[in-house]
């Protein structure tokens, strides 16, 4: 059942010629969810009684339930209260009116002053201690002190209370002022009292409040990693608000890993987590449930409450403060309007997208598709040209802040968990605000050079009340296709069935996409092989021609070796044969010796040589004719002695 805020009009105005054209009677309705006044319902039914309408019908321009009802109805001004009473009655109106005039009659509806003061819970830490302190929100920060002063017996004049997300704050500081969430996480410095020696370990944790932690924070389903400082003093659940700003991931749906076992309790400081300094390492990533596991958000509209009991001056709207536009939502005054989702005549693409981004996480909250960050060039290589079992198709959503669809559609539509997993998973979203005139011509020119003229003019051609656009966009093997323009008037339901329609058509495109890639690799990889078989068949024929070629290169630089001695040796035998005297006749007057040498081939050497000459001489004899003392020994047959080692002559050495 949507939230309606309700709207009482004075009599002067539902007489007046605007009340008679809107149909009101007494009252008109806000639709929380699309943020847009309802004047042209249609009824069911009047209790004529009191000229009141009592009726339940759709909204028109959401397309969600809504009930419609008036205080005259059921005398209560709390709708909580007046839908809870038609919940109890299941919402039978005549009833419902019966019990509330029932219930009226004998006690006074609860008043305001009777609701329970906000508690806030902080988690102090000092030294070694930790205290709890609960207070109201209407409480002073002094309180927290006093409180404080009681439990750890430290003067208040000596105590420093820190770790505000606001910075420091004075004592006379309203909590409710600083905007705190529940849970809260402070501690204590007390610079002018010494610490002893059972605080040792409590001044450990103190300097590591004063630190500076780095978080590598990978995020998994985006591939990329986050490096975030941080002081010690900042609590673990700040961090994962932190985080979520940047992967758009709300910390509800964070599943993390990495953080120690000590770390349990999301209001500890980092100091006390136990985590590594001065590096830790932790991943993220968003985690599965169902869609029914939503937790219930609250929603507020932006309404203006007018209220005037003396109507009689009241002759028309403009009088009133207000004009026609501006009182059924099809304008918007200045002080709520909001900011553009893009700036206009953004040079950077990428900074225009990071400015969309953010706005529309401030307006629908953190749950919503990731947008790709840069060019539509670029969201296309990423969609399209990678391996094909990789690929995905594009979602190019186009916004227009001026089409009363909007709202709903990107609060309803684009920020369900079923669309938002659905297209994290097979679509790479692309956005654009085409609100202002420059930014549509600068869309329609990027899309004429990426997908054709024939997309731009389709573009060109909705309405601005058709929009949002929602496109999907499959890439060929020669041109991209677009296969469905999704509306703004549309349902959770028809959306999903439109995205799976045109998933399904890309499943077929992908499998035959991946059938010829794997074709074309095995091809490919038969082509690989031959050229390496190839190769290495080269390779070797080069190797054994090089073999060849150094042993041919070795044998004649041996040979050549062997030539250059055989040369010296001959030349050295020549120039011995030379220098040996003249062979003396067998008869002079001096002693002859007649010496035969047995060569190693078997042959035999003779020559006469006078007794005094000396064994050089025979020697010099024997290398002439090839056998050189250096390489060779000359023996004597018996007694058997090596002569090679003598310088004497051949008298001397009884030859």
């Amino acid at each position: 059942m949507s939230k309606l805020a309700l709207v009482y009009l004075p009599d002067a105005f539902i007489q007046s010629d605007l009340g008679y054209r809107t149909g009101h009677s007494g009252t008109f309705s806000i639709c929380c969810e699309c943020r847009n006044q309802i004047y042209n319902i249609v009824f069911f039914g009047q209790h004529h009684n009191c000229s009141i309408t009592l009726s339940i019908g759709p909204c028109v321009l959401c397309t969600l339930p809504l009930l419609f009802f008036s205080q005259a109805c059921t005398g209560i001004d709390n709708i909580a209260e007046a839908i809870t009473l038609l919940e109890l009655n299941n919402w039978d109106l005549v009833v419902s009116s019966h019990n509330s005039t029932t219930s009226s009659s004998s006690s006074s509806p609860p008043s305001s002053s009777s609701r329970q003061p906000r508690m806030l819970n902080f988690r102090v830490e000092y030294r070694q201690r930790t205290v709890e302190v609960v207070v109201e929100e209407g409480s002073a920060v002094g309180e927290i002190k006093h409180i404080l002063e009681t439990e750890l017996q430290v003067p208040i004049s000596k105590m420093q209370l820190k770790g505000w997300k606001s910075g420091d704050v004075s004592d006379i500081t309203v909590l409710r002022s600083l905007h705190l969430p529940k849970n809260n996480s402070l501690y204590v410095l007390t610079p002018d009292i010494a610490p002893t020696a059972s605080t040792s370990q409590n001044s450990v944790l103190q300097e590591s409040l004063n630190q500076n932690f780095l978080l590598v924070i990978s995020h998994r389903e985006a591939q990329r990693d986050y490096n975030l400082n941080f002081p010690g003093s900042r609590t673990i659940q700040e961090v994962k608000r932190n985080v979520s700003d940047l992967t758009n991931i709300p910390v509800r749906h964070q599943q993390w890993e990495g953080w120690p076992a000590a770390a349990s309790d999301d209001s500890m400081t980092l100091a006390a987590s136990g985590i590594s300094y001065p590096c830790h390492h932790l991943s993220v990533c968003r985690r599965s449930s169902p869609a029914n596991n939503q937790e219930p958000t609250e929603e507020c509209a932006d309404v203006h409450m007018v209220s005037d009991s003396e109507g009689d001056d009241f002759e028309d709207a403009s009088e009133f403060g207000v004009d026609e536009s501006e009182m059924f939502g099809m304008g918007s005054s200045t002080g709520c309007r909001k900011a553009a989702l893009m700036p206009e005549n953004s040079e950077n693409e990428s900074d225009a997208l990071l400015h969309f981004t953010a706005e529309f996480s401030t307006r629908y909250g953190e749950c919503h598709p990731v947008f790709f960050i840069g060019t539509l060039e670029a969201a296309s290589q990423e969609a399209f040209y990678g391996k094909a079992r990789d690929r995905k198709l594009l979602a190019i959503y186009l916004h227009n802040d001026e089409s009363v669809l909007s709202n709903v559609f990107c609060s309803q539509m684009m920020c369900a968990d079923s669309i938002v997993a659905y297209l994290s998973q097979n679509f790479i979203t692309w956005a654009w605000d085409v609100t202002k005139e420059a930014n549509k011509a600068r869309l329609l020119t990027i899309c004429t050079r990426h997908f054709g003229s024939v997309v731009a003019q389709t573009i060109r051609t909705y309405k601005t009340d058709q929009f949002p656009l929602l496109l999907t966009v499959m890439g060929k093997r020669t041109s991209n296709e677009v296969l469905n323009v999704i509306q703004g008037n549309t349902t959770v339901d028809e959306l999903m069935m439109r995205l799976m329609g045109a998933m399904e058509i890309f499943s077929a495109q992908q499998q035959e996409d991946i059938k010829d890639e794997d074709e074309r690799e095995a091809r490919e990889m038969v082509k690989r092989e031959q050229d390496e078989a190839y190769q290495l068949s080269l390779e070797a024929d080069r190797k054994k021609r090089e073999a060849q070629e150094r042993e041919q290169a070795e044998q004649l630089r041996l040979q050549q070796i062997q030539k250059e001695a055989d040369d010296e040796k001959e030349a050295i035998r020549l120039s011995l044969e030379h220098a040996l005297p003249p062979e003396p006749a067998e008869e002079g007057g001096e002693p002859i010796s007649k010496l035969r040498i047995r060569t190693p081939s078997g042959e035999f050497l003779v020559r006469r040589f006078l007794g005094s000459t000396k064994l050089q001489i025979l020697f010099d004899f024997v290398a002439s004719k090839g056998y050189p003392w250096d390489d060779f020994k000359l023996l004597t047959t018996f007694p058997r002695r090596n002569v090679s080692i003598n310088i004497f002559s051949l008298i001397q050495s009884d030859l």
